[in-house]
């Protein structure tokens, strides 16, 4: 759309169904990059994307030509279609339902940009569910625990 100016920048997290830690150093560059190609191929501007075994965060500057719904749906149903006819876990790869989006300022891309990227280093510090509970309690998100993703068991 011409004389549409924006600049928003989001993080969004989301989980591997029933929090199953399978993405592996094996493929875990390649499905990066496949990511990449669906959010930039979108018209959106990937800034940073760093995946645990049992989920994801992806920081990028969003375009107006696209929900955020939308482009969510396109990421982590490209990306589980693309897994699993690649054969690159055991059984059926499925993304856990739902996902977390903030938004940061300008003035913040360089911190979140950092976080994303360190996130083996966060992790030995804290859990992605007290990460995750964390995220919703700063950006001051009402959630209903029986939808929060689930500890491992």
């Amino acid at each position: 759309m011409s004389n549409t100016y924006t600049q928003i920048h989001i993080q969004c997290v989301f989980a591997v169904k029933f929090r199953d830690a399978v993405i592996n150093n094996l493929f875990k560059e390649r499905l990066h990059k496949y990511i990449i190609a669906i959010i930039n191929n979108n018209g959106h501007k990937t800034l940073a994307i760093n995946s645990m075994p049992d989920h994801m965060h992806i920081f990028f500057g969003m375009r107006s030509n696209q929900s955020l719904s939308e482009l969510m749906q396109l990421v982590k149903g490209d990306s589980s279609e693309w897994i699993n006819k690649q054969k690159l876990v055991l059984g059926k790869f499925r993304w856990q339902e739902g996902y977390g989006a903030f938004s940061y300022s300008k003035s913040h891309t360089d911190a979140v940009v950092k976080y994303v990227l360190n996130q083996e280093e966060h992790h030995r510090k804290k859990t992605f569910l007290e990460e995750y509970k964390e995220m919703l309690k700063k950006f001051e998100i009402d959630y209903d625990e029986k939808y929060i993703f689930k500890e491992l068991e």
